[in-house]
């Protein structure tokens, strides 16, 4: 395996800088010959003609740079919480991280949530402290919030240089050297002085700081920090590297992206202190029994890799973007998805710059690459040696929680829509589309206004699709109270032979899944080939609903007793049994309506604080925290997802602009009655509508 490559990920919360900051990467390792810009919508990663308008990153771009020697792929993912997948789906195959915070504002947020992310997947960091030049910039408050909120353990290896509120650059606390940029050259060169007079002291603490913590996580550096030697600058490295590829420590940098400061450090500290491929290895596996297996990583292994992203290009069609984890992956070989049990055969391989492309003929152990034209893959699947059927650990998807019904303008287009979209939630897994068959209406759900609002935008944009949509709906679910048995049978006789199906059905309230279905039947009180036919009969049954027509979650169905006609019996009769048991089991259950729960953070001027309180009361919120972030207040809160349509043009009308929100989905929580007869009036008047116009 390469030891000089570097699989990094850029995250942080909406607007602290990664994009601009990858940006700058770009150009000072010669992929680019100018500096794009967020703002002026010339940002190579923000290649989206959606990003371009916005100024936001949506969909997670790769690109690969070189610096030192090493091969350094690097993905710039989203900020805003709507398209939270394509952070986590980037993690999952990433080998470390740079998490930046804004100096002005942070720990945001969005911030605590791609770090519990990168909690997950274990993945190793380093912290980039962005936007020193800002007036309201404090370094000290940004590291006390890294270490105070998100219980990490940072290692301050720069000291920023400031005169007043310019930022002039950083003292490298380990070199014990200043770094200073030069204004004459828009700052895109840099000088090593002296370190000034005033912040003298202030490094010396910093380095005794670093050696203090470095010894207590490196028992070889402790003994040679305690006989008083002195230790050479490839050692503590060597230390911080360690620390960091634990999760010990997390060295932390400073800079301003847009002012061209800070990012030839930052790319050093990359190589130096975030791992390879082989240093994050052994790579663990399941097999098609359930055990467990290892892979190295090297290059002499079967290939074996994992597709963590699907796009769909107007030139050269389904891209498939891939982390090889083994082997070697070459242009024509036959590889399995182990996934799907299909095999195919490798077309073009491309490595990635964006939205430019690369062709190469192979790609090996620790590369990331994109395959052309791979049939049938999806977020998650595993690709390997046609000999080696193994699966890694998949990628979680998140669950819709806000929908709409959508409608083309022009009837003939009812079939493209379907296309269209069809390949949108195959490149995104966080979006669905359906038909309702009670309304007849196509429901497009997704995680948030925003991220419906950019698929239409897209439909439109890219295939001339012009739809009408009604305004967003909540994606409610349904679930039940207490333990009950329900019985169904179904029985048709009608001349020749019948139809006779029977079965006794325990259903339970189950916390934490969706759903359970176990087989609790003895003796063969129903034959074994009916037993695939009766949970298919519950699957659709839930998935349908059956109080509001909302999909039924947190369930255990026992199939206990039932009986079967040796003649009459057969698939669909279980099928429409089990159907008609289960519906029976939970109108006895104490069926309840549950409803999405938002974790809402209002950050705004303590002006408008007892404006703002009042009106998350009347919204159904809770209020779980207040506190202070510079000269803002923030209230945490836990509002119904229902109470949260038009809140920005609210917030922003109530505080003069100066509000703003993030959320995330935080829990579903029984709806109150009041809104639970809403609900069933709204229903009797859809179906109504439907069935006599």
């Amino acid at each position: 395996m390469n030891h000089v490559v570097r699989n990094v990920g850029i995250m942080a919360h909406i607007d602290a800088g990664k994009t601009t900051a990858t940006e700058r990467m770009l150009f000072y390792t010669g992929v680019n010959s100018r500096i794009g810009e967020v703002d002026e919508g010339s940002a190579t990663m923000d290649w989206m003609e959606e990003e371009k308008e916005r100024g936001i990153t949506i969909t997670a771009a790769a690109t690969t740079c070189f610096w030192k020697g090493h091969r350094i792929n690097v993905i710039d993912t989203p900020g805003h919480i709507d398209f939270t997948i394509e952070v986590g789906r980037s993690l999952r195959v990433l080998d470390g991280a740079v998490a930046l915070f804004s100096a002005v504002e942070g720990v945001e947020p969005q911030s605590e949530t791609v770090w519990r992310q990168a909690d997950r997947y274990r993945v190793p960091r380093i912290a980039f402290v962005n936007k020193m030049d800002r007036p309201a910039a404090d370094f000290n408050r940004c590291v006390d919030m890294i270490r105070d909120t998100l219980k990490a353990n940072p290692l301050v290896l720069q000291i920023p240089i400031k005169d007043g509120d310019e930022f002039l650059g950083v003292v490298d606390v380990i070199k014990g050297k200043a770094i200073f940029y030069d204004r004459d050259r828009m700052d895109m060169e840099y000088s090593i002085r002296e370190i000034p007079e005033g912040l003298k002291e202030k490094v010396y603490e910093a380095k005794e700081r670093v050696m203090e913590l470095l010894s207590e996580i490196d028992d070889v550096f402790m003994v040679l920090y305690l006989e008083g030697n002195n230790i050479e600058e490839a050692e503590i490295k060597r230390a911080i590297r360690k620390g960091t590829l634990d999760g010990s420590i997390l060295p932390v940098l400073c800079g301003s992206a847009f002012k061209n400061k800070g990012i030839q450090p930052l790319l050093d500290a990359i190589v130096d202190y975030l791992p390879s491929p082989q240093d994050v290895s052994p790579y663990k596996y399941w097999t098609e029994e359930g055990d467990e297996g290892c892979l190295n990583g090297m290059p002499e292994e079967p290939f074996s890799g994992l597709v963590f992203k699907i796009m769909n290009d107007p030139f050269v069609g389904q891209l498939s973007y891939m982390r090889v984890y083994s082997g070697t992956l070459k242009t024509g070989d036959m590889v399995l998805n182990c996934t799907k049990s299909k095999t195919e055969r490798i077309g073009r391989i491309l490595r990635l710059h964006a939205n430019k492309r690369e062709e190469i003929k192979k790609a090996e152990a620790g590369d990331i690459c994109a395959i052309v034209g791979f049939k049938g893959a999806s977020t998650g699947d595993t690709l390997a040696h046609p000999d080696l059927n193994i699966l890694f650990e998949t990628i979680e998807v998140p669950s819709p929680v806000i929908s709409c019904a959508i409608t083309p303008k022009k009837k003939d287009d009812l079939k493209k829509m379907w296309l269209v979209f069809n390949k949108y939630t195959i490149e995104d897994p966080s979006l669905n589309v359906r038909l309702d068959k009670e309304t007849g209406e196509v429901i497009l759900s997704g995680m948030g206004e925003l991220h419906l609002e950019i698929i239409m935008d897209r439909a439109k944009r890219e295939h001339n699709l012009e739809m009408l949509s009604s305004p967003p709906q909540v994606a409610y679910r349904e679930t039940i109270t207490k333990k009950v048995i329900g019985t169904g049978k179904y029985i048709k006789q009608s001349g020749g032979r019948g139809q006779y199906g029977h079965v006794v059905l325990q259903v339970s309230p189950l916390e934490g899944v969706d759903y359970v279905f176990e087989n609790k039947t003895v003796g063969g009180v129903i034959p074994r080939e009916y037993i695939s036919s009766i949970e298919a009969g519950i699957r659709e049954t839930l998935e349908k609903g059956i109080i509001l027509g909302y999909p039924l979650i947190n369930i255990k169905v026992e199939l206990i007793d039932g009986s079967f006609h040796e003649v009459d019996s057969s698939e669909l009769a279980f099928k429409l049994a089990a159907s008609i048991g289960l519906k029976a089991g939970v109108v006895k259950a104490n069926p309840v309506i549950l409803e999405p729960i938002m974790k809402v953070d209002i950050n705004i001027p303590g002006d408008y604080l007892g404006t703002v309180i009042g009106d998350i009361s009347t919204r159904r919120g809770k209020i779980a925290e207040l506190g202070e972030r510079n000269d803002f207040k923030y209230i945490l809160a836990y509002i119904p997802l229902e109470e949260m349509f038009g809140y920005t043009t609210h917030l922003r009308s109530v505080t003069q602009g100066r509000g703003y929100y993030v959320m995330e989905f935080f829990h579903y929580a029984p709806v109150p009655a009041h809104v639970y007869q809403n609900l069933m009036k709204n229903r009797e008047k859809t179906v109504t509508e439907v069935l006599y116009g």
